[in-house]
């Protein structure tokens, strides 16, 4: 027999999502090897999206059974409230499990995505979301510039030629620090970066008085909720290698992929760059009423008083 009821039935709100929701997706099965520093990486990849919240977001974390350290790493992060969202799987659905699972789950009109060894510089988020304001039926946008496939950058070089020459802009446009910190951290020599870097070829869009360049990366990007919805769920095959066909459908439905002309965000590959600042560790805090009840006796004094005003309110309702 049930005694009392449900305290939850008489609370008036509850909390809601926030806009944006950001999602990372790790993946650490130990710490040795290729992945001795990945955990350092995920804490500056998680740190660095903690402290650069010009806008409120909600951030969701996916783990693809990580070993243990990598978890109570992220387990302490939540509780410390720099993770709104954690899912810790008991076995690896790969990085489209993972975005199937988050992109369905994600609340906000806006979602952003990275692997988590990304690293975000302040004012990411904005110079961003801006394009979106800027640029028509954009479908995903990158927070660094960066030369992808051109298969996967039809429609929205057609867009571009369309607006004529005061808008668009090709050629070798990048800087080469710009290109080479990418290219560096996915291992390639700078010989080869270098030979492919004078060989390739930018493209510059220009509207409502904003330029992007043409592409974006599926290591990191912001997109639309409802346009994922016309994607998402796809087959889930292999732990990686997968993800292009998320840059070939955005395409096909005939969406804009752009990036934004200054890199603020880094890819760090399996180890920290000397340019990033190691993380230190941050403690959010907390309201004093939530931080008083921690203290052991007073929580228990606490306790018994909500046990005794409960047991008296509801003995005591017609």
């Amino acid at each position: 027999m049930r005694v009392g009821q449900n305290p939850a039935k008489f609370v008036k709100t509850v909390a809601q999502p926030a806009p944006i929701t950001a999602t990372v997706v790790s993946c650490v099965p130990f710490l040795s090897g290729f992945y001795e520093q990945n955990l350092e990486v995920l804490k500056a990849c998680i740190h660095s999206l903690h402290s650069n919240r010009e806008r409120q977001f909600d951030l969701m974390v996916f783990d693809n059974h990580s070993c243990r350290e990598v978890r109570d790493f992220l387990v302490d992060a939540h509780e410390k409230g720099m993770i709104q969202t954690l899912v810790l799987s008991e076995e690896n659905i790969g990085k489209i499990g993972a975005w199937n699972f988050m992109f369905g789950a994600a609340q906000g009109r806006y979602i952003a995505f990275c692997d988590s060894d990304v690293y975000f510089r302040p004012g990411w988020l904005d110079a961003s979301l801006e394009l979106f304001d800027c640029f028509p039926n954009v479908g995903m946008v990158t927070g660094r510039p960066t030369r992808t496939q051109e298969e996967y950058l039809s429609a929205t070089l057609a867009w571009g030629r369309g607006q004529g020459e005061a808008c668009f802009r090709e050629g070798v446009l990048l800087d080469w620090d710009t290109y080479f910190e990418h290219t560096n951290s996915l291992g390639l020599p700078e010989d080869k970066a270098r030979e492919e870097f004078h060989a390739g070829k930018d493209y510059l869009l220009t509207c409502g008085g904003k330029s992007a360049f043409a592409g974006a990366g599926h290591f990191q990007f912001i997109a639309k909720k409802e346009v994922l919805d016309r994607i998402f769920p796809i087959p889930s095959e292999k732990p990686m290698r997968g993800e292009p066909l998320l840059d070939q459908t955005v395409n096909e439905l005939g969406y804009l992929r752009l990036s934004t002309v200054e890199p603020y965000v880094l890819h760090m590959g399996n180890q920290v760059p000397a340019s990033v600042t190691q993380p230190k560790e941050l403690r959010v805090p907390k309201p004093w009423l939530k931080s008083l009840a921690n203290i052991p006796l007073l929580r228990s004094i606490l306790m018994r008083m909500y046990g005794a005003i409960f047991h008296i309110y509801f003995n005591n309702v017609d």
